[in-house]
């Protein structure tokens, strides 16, 4: 689940020994994790990021043949 950081983590805490995401910023956490983040208010529900830009296929429609 990706969520957005509303708070900054103590200074020095530590998350699977990397340091926690900074406020406004966004980290994909287990479902589990995320959601009693959002529930304690410490972080929100975000969308996903884009990948890239995904190509649309042609439209068949009115197109000569």
């Amino acid at each position: 689940m990706r969520i957005r950081m509303l708070v900054d983590m103590p200074e020095g805490s530590t998350r699977n020994g990397e340091p926690w995401p900074s406020k406004g910023d966004s980290a994909d956490l287990p479902t589990a994790e995320a959601a009693h983040l959002v529930a304690s208010g410490v972080a929100e529900e975000a969308a996903a990021e884009p990948r890239g830009r995904r190509r649309k296929g042609a439209d068949s429609e009115g197109e000569a043949t």
